[in-house]
């Protein structure tokens, strides 16, 4: 089968062209495809842990099969080498990520900090901690951003959301978004961070002073630690 490859930016400049047709077997998945590419291509292989890839204009993942006729989009880091999205332990500067998608072009520049509160469900809460499957949330970030770009005529997008203890007052995730107006910058911001907390795979527990909780399986949880406190203590040493 035959697929297009675009190429963008530094990709484009590394390799002296912006597209090329390439023959692959049947069976060939993007991430399979990315490696030849790469293997191929030495200059690629710096970027490939920051790269990610469009088939016929959506993200896709490694794993996603090729066919025939594809357009396959190499699609590099931005702003000076940084990527838009992010996820991990750091803590996160939101004037880092607002800069992330700085453009002359823009008229409005929207830029959201979720904090943790020191209360919920009526109790003190003390901290949360969050868990991600990373890999694939960033996966969520990107199709957030393509959903965004579908909808709204905006210029960037970042997304930064922390992982493991955030402290009370701390962000625990950051948007920005860029546009030529205003409303249209307001509207993609709303949507993404609502968008987010839909399919996003990543997980809160918020600590308070007399347990925990899994938000979001509370009633599960609840059974759990029923179960817990009803089996007998184990015999002491």
């Amino acid at each position: 089968m035959r697929v297009t490859v675009r190429y963008f930016a530094i990709v484009r400049e590394l390799l002296g062209r912006d597209r090329e047709e390439r023959d692959l077997p049947e069976g060939t998945t993007v991430g399979q495809l990315l490696a030849q590419l790469c293997e191929s291509q030495p200059s690629l292989a710096r970027l490939q842990r920051s790269m990610m890839v469009m088939v016929n204009r959506r993200y896709a993942r490694p794993d996603q099969l090729l066919r025939e006729g594809d357009e396959v989009a190499l699609v590099p880091p931005v702003s000076g080498g940084s990527t838009p999205f992010s996820i991990g332990p750091e803590p996160l500067d939101p004037r880092r990520i607002e800069q992330l998608v700085a453009d002359p072009r823009a008229g409005a520049v929207v830029l959201f900090i979720g904090t943790v509160r020191d209360h919920a469900r009526g109790k003190r809460v003390l901290y949360l901690e969050y868990e991600a499957y990373a890999e694939a949330a960033l996966e969520t970030f990107a199709q957030i951003a393509e959903e965004i770009r579908q909808r709204w005529d905006v210029l960037g997008i970042a997304i930064a959301h922390r992982t493991g203890r955030v402290d009370i007052g701390e962000a625990s995730v950051v948007i920005a978004v860029s546009s030529a107006h205003r409303a249209e910058a307001f509207e993609a911001c709303r949507y993404a961070i609502e968008r987010l907390k839909q399919v996003a795979p990543i997980w809160k527990k918020e600590v308070y002073e007399d347990g925990e909780i899994w938000i979001g399986s509370e009633a599960l949880y609840q059974e759990l630690f029923a179960r817990r406190a009803s089996e007998p203590s184990p015999p002491a040493e």
